[in-house]
């Protein structure tokens, strides 16, 4: 019997289930307003992507954009390859985040399964992208106590854990982060809170102010020596 092949999908389908997976990730409700936001398309063509994404069976839309299995394997494959190339690219060719996550949106089309395979040996498995995110069927557990930088008091310290998708579509943040050594695994301490709530955090000796959007989206563990 032939080993199981998955289906091969237009990389425009890849796009759109991928775009609506990271948007449950990120508890963010995927109606279609969001998923144009996210590709920066026109509501008309996201529409239209959704009818024939319907009829390929790979989602079901009422008031929300969900993913059937069918488009939930596809999403998984997609996202696990994107992830693996951002590890790849800077683990291994030491590209900067922002570039590493741009050109991962290219490669996550055109890697095969034995390519795929032989990258998650080289990177020894990894669990998550640099950017903290989960791959996905590599087995990743959550910590416990998750918490958003925005719950951090001032004085106290914090480790960052995980920079969401949404952060990462968010124009020039990733290099400020990255500027910033605002990583996962990288330990700070909020030092001010302004009354227009800009937190002030200091890592590696340095300040760097962050408003509420992006506060209360990093994921951190807090107390981290």
């Amino acid at each position: 019997m032939a080993p199981y092949q998955a289906p091969e999908y237009h990389p425009a389908f890849e796009e759109y289930c991928e775009a609506i997976f990271e948007l449950h990730e990120d508890d963010v409700d995927v109606i279609q307003a969001r998923i144009a936001d996210r590709l920066d398309v026109s509501r008309p063509a996201v529409s239209e992507m959704m009818r024939r994404l319907e009829g390929q069976g790979l989602v079901t839309v009422d008031r929300t954009v969900r993913l059937t299995a069918d488009g939930l394997e596809l999403a998984e494959r997609v996202v696990r390859r994107h992830r693996l190339a951002e590890r790849f690219l800077t683990d291994v060719l030491g590209l900067s985040w922002a570039l590493a996550h741009t050109e991962a949106g290219k490669w996550e089309h055109v890697i095969s399964e034995p390519v795929e395979e032989a990258m998650n040996r080289l990177l020894g498995e990894p669990t998550t992208c640099p950017h903290g995110n989960p791959i996905p069927g590599s087995g990743y557990e959550a910590p416990d106590s998750v918490r958003t930088l925005d719950t951090v008091a001032v004085g106290h310290r914090f480790r960052v854990l995980r920079i969401p998708e949404e952060l990462e579509f968010t124009d020039g943040l990733l290099e400020l982060l990255e500027a910033s050594a605002l990583l996962p695994g990288a330990t700070g301490t909020v030092i001010a809170v302004s009354a227009g709530g800009t937190t002030t955090v200091e890592v590696q000796g340095a300040p760097v102010d962050l408003d509420t959007f992006v506060t209360a989206r990093i994921q951190i563990i807090a107390g981290a020596a």
